[in-house]
């Protein structure tokens, strides 16, 4: 798998919106009941039955979206101790949660710093363009459209199931979908283990392109032991709801700038047209 570290295509305003959801995420992540701890060295049962309560109550969970409504019993956040021995407690919810409005929470909900830097990494590199040829507004809602998108079709498939779905990987994955489309031939910087990490300049078709399909053989649980971990199939639906969406205004999206000369999507000598965050024709 290539890890993407930068793409040569430059954007014609600052993405605002993109930046925001970066810091949102962050700062709902480092504010999270259970991680925080584990963040700073905490670890145990308190901190796990902490964590599952939280996200009971802001996750968004298949079996609820389905069916509207939430189960009789639900984790309570404290210890106890039953027949087996130590445990988290269930009890009736003490909350009201909205099926439907979960899936936006649930959205900047991460269960680790890798789960988290790995969909910020892909957000900031990528979904500057689509902010930038959408406009702030309808990217904002086209970043909310992928990701329920993602999580409902999720859901669809797999109704029965009450374990809580997170994470922004839906909505980032549309922002992919849409980047294939709109710029295919766009130069990205990668880094390819290959006895050290290789830097190579791919097309954004090849590198997303293998993205997809990863996460479509991950979606069947081919090639890894841990897949029932991981929504593989949400990714596979947010990056198709973010083409379709996308598809119909390839034909009026000026193409990228073709690299010439270039360190790290960079000109090595100032001065020239392609210099800053805009280019000609835009």
């Amino acid at each position: 798998m290539v890890i993407p570290v930068h793409d040569v295509n430059p954007a014609r305003r600052v993405p605002w919106v993109t930046y925001a959801l970066i810091v949102a995420n962050f700062v709902v992540f480092l504010r999270t009941p259970g991680l925080a701890g584990s963040v700073a060295g905490e670890s145990g049962l308190a901190q796990l039955c902490r964590l599952e309560a939280f996200l009971d109550q802001w996750a968004a969970v298949p079996s609820e979206l389905i069916h509207d409504r939430l189960p009789h019993l639900v984790p309570t956040g404290q210890v106890g101790i039953g027949p087996a021995g130590p445990g988290c407690l269930v009890g009736p919810p003490v909350y009201d949660k909205s099926p439907p409005l979960s899936v936006l929470t649930a959205m900047f909900l991460h269960g680790s710093w890798l789960h988290l830097l790995g969909n910020m990494l892909f957000l900031w590199i990528f979904g500057d363009n689509i902010e930038d040829r959408l406009g702030h507004v309808r990217y904002l809602l086209f970043y909310g459209v992928c990701g329920y998108a993602a999580t409902y079709g999720f859901a669809l498939l797999n109704a029965g199931s009450a374990a809580p779905l997170i994470g922004a990987s839906g909505a980032v994955a549309g922002a992919l979908g849409a980047y294939l489309v709109l710029f295919p031939r766009a130069r990205v910087w990668v880094l390819v283990p290959f006895l050290i990490f290789l830097p190579l300049r791919l097309p954004a078709w090849s590198v997303l392109g293998l993205w997809f399909g990863l996460q479509a053989v991950y979606s069947y649980g081919a090639g890894v032991s841990h897949a029932g971990t991981v929504a593989y199939v949400a990714h596979v639906i947010g990056f198709v709801a973010g083409a379709l969406i996308a598809w119909p205004l390839r034909r009026g999206t000026p193409a990228p700038p073709e690299p010439q000369g270039l360190l790290w999507g960079r000109r090595a000598r100032p001065g020239t047209p392609w210099q800053g965050r805009s280019h000609p024709g835009w």
